[in-house]
């Protein structure tokens, strides 16, 4: 009976081998299917009907939606034989997860709004995005082409800073679609009644002077505050701290990272900053939308005096806002003012470039893609282009657009009572116009994205932490930074001493890289797909039946020789 219970635990142990052989391919065939480079066809085939999906986002505002829905039929109309099919989001995260989850099973959209940080995840993928120069370049469908049926836009006629925006590793993978920066939204009333003339270029200086001055309580009613006349004042706050704190790093002239993966951010300078946002963190002088929400709400209550946020945000934020968050009887009546986001020097300004671009997707089919190219090339045109940028305070993407006539009529109808020419919009559109010289953008790499949040974080922690009674030095520093380098994955496990050029890190900061091996699923893959979460569920368990059979046959040997 002895011999009969081995060969039984003997014949398992072989089963669940032979199981895991069949296991490892079946799992390989729910890997990306490998897809051939794309190749430009020599013709495109008009007879042919073609079905493509694009993946727009939208900030619930059901006007850029049916701008969306009205360059698709136009398009229609112009190529009938090609289906454009749109799926609506309201956040960029989700459609980059979407995407990279989809990439398994190649079925991500045909083209895809997106940031070029986003992009560089993507290309991890074998052949997923389609690189766009032969395409751009090319005389027949490419920019301005003799094939395309509609007045594409020309290559030159893109304004030239905004389309280097769109390379990844020295390649062209995207189209920028539209553009924004941040700006500092300021309630002027308010602010000139406590004694203080607003500078055309505000300094960090001047915003912390006013902020704290603006905690004042009234003395003949020390509940309120004799800004406002309110029992709530969070004078300064920053919708997102990472964009702060890279902003902060240009202006000084300290490291971020490079287009290499190199990162440079926990530097001296960086605690330096870090050590005077805490100061006002923690006298409740400055806030962040992680903290206290977002900051157009409490500005519009004439509960925030600085509100910084993005251009694009504009439409949301003033008295007379057109798209206000909050309660008609919330709102308090003042004049607002869009100013630059504050500067260290006032004669080199610097402000983040942000706003969507577009991609384009291998899906194995080159004519399909030529499809999707075309109708990508459509959302550039003047009528797209200035539709959009009028829904918030976007910058179209072309000079084309920009020296339109009817651009520049909307830019001269400038109104706080009208929601289609809301003055504070126009305003905000106006000061990335004019200072796209004065725009920059940080290096993408796979993991760029990961180190933007630990960025933000940096902002968030230190915050959070002198509001609870801990103390900012160079020890609590050094415990935030520690602590992000776990949770995003920052390898400085090489950790070197950098030479002190301020470009390249700070006087006595660190060098490390994102080591994407390391990063949580969270971090750098997205979810995994579920047939890969089935292959790991049947993989572990056939070794758990290996390992229990194996145990098995250690015990019923060891009594077999007892017995014996």
């Amino acid at each position: 009976m002895k011999k009969i219970a081995f060969k039984r635990i003997g014949v398992l142990v072989v089963a669940a081998i032979v199981l895991l052989a069949f296991a490892l391919p079946l799992g390989g065939c729910h890997r990306a299917r490998k897809v051939a480079s794309f190749d430009l066809p020599l013709t495109f085939d008009e007879d042919r009907i073609y079905e493509i999906t694009f993946w727009a986002k939208n900030d619930s505002n059901i006007t850029q939606k049916k701008i969306y829905q009205s360059a698709i039929d136009e398009f229609e109309k112009i190529y009938p034989n090609i289906k454009v099919t749109m799926k609506s989001y309201s956040d960029y995260g989700q459609i980059f997860n979407d995407v990279r989850t989809n990439i398994a099973t190649r079925t991500t959209p045909d083209v895809c709004i997106t940031y070029p940080d986003h992009i560089a995840t993507y290309l991890t993928g074998e052949n997923v995005v389609v690189p766009l120069e032969q395409l751009a370049n090319d005389s027949r469908y490419g920019l301005g082409g003799s094939e395309v049926r509609f007045e594409s836009v020309k290559r030159e006629e893109i304004v030239d800073k905004f389309l280097k925006e769109c390379y990844v590793g020295g390649s062209l993978y995207a189209l920028p679609y539209m553009r924004s920066t941040e700006a500092l939204y300021i309630n002027k009333t308010y602010v000139e009644a406590m004694g203080y003339e607003i500078p055309d270029v505000p300094t960090w200086e001047w915003v912390w002077e006013v902020s704290e001055k603006a905690l004042e309580k009234d003395p003949e009613n020390p509940d309120l505050y004799k800004a406002n006349g309110q029992n709530v004042m969070i004078p300064c706050i920053y919708k997102s701290t990472d964009n702060m704190m890279i902003t902060m790093l240009k202006q000084k002239n300290a490291g971020y990272s490079d287009e290499n993966g190199n990162i440079y951010i926990f530097n001296d300078t960086t605690r330096e900053l870090l050590k005077e946002i805490a100061v006002h963190g923690k006298s409740r002088a400055f806030s962040t939308f992680g903290i206290s929400s977002y900051p157009g709400n409490y500005f519009n209550a004439g509960k925030c005096l600085f509100a910084i946020d993005s251009t694009a945000g504009a439409t949301w934020i003033g008295s007379k806002s057109p798209l206000s968050d909050i309660h008609e009887s919330e709102i308090r009546i003042f004049e607002t003012v869009v100013r630059p986001v504050p500067q260290f020097d006032t004669e080199n300004p610097q402000m983040i470039s942000q706003g969507p671009s577009l991609c384009l997707f291998n899906n194995g089919d080159n004519d399909r893609v030529l499809a999707a190219w075309l109708f990508m090339q459509f959302l550039l045109t003047n009528d797209v282009q200035i539709a959009y940028s009028k829904t918030e305070g976007y910058v179209p993407v072309t000079e084309k657009a920009h020296n339109d006539a009817t651009y520049i009529e909307y830019l001269n109808s400038a109104d706080e009572n009208s929601s289609e020419f809301y003055s504070v919009k126009i305003d905000a559109a106006k000061l990335l116009l004019d200072n796209i010289g004065n725009s920059f953008i940080t290096p993408v790499f796979d993991g760029s994205t990961a180190l933007r949040s630990a960025a933000g974080n940096l902002i968030e922690y230190t915050v959070k932490g002198v509001r609870r009674g801990e103390t900012m030095d160079d020890k609590g520093i050094d415990d935030i930074y520690e602590k992000l380098i776990k949770l995003h994955n920052l390898d400085l496990s090489e950790k070197k001493q950098s030479t002190g050029n301020t470009s390249q890190g700070g006087d006595r900061g660190f060098i490390g890289v994102f080591n994407p091996g390391r990063a949580s699923s969270a971090q750098s893959s997205g979810p995994l797909p579920a047939e890969s979460v089935a292959l790991l569920v049947t993989l572990v368990s056939i070794w758990v039946v290996i390992g229990t059979g194996f145990l098995i046959h250690v015990i019923l040997k060891k009594r077999l020789k007892k017995s014996r």
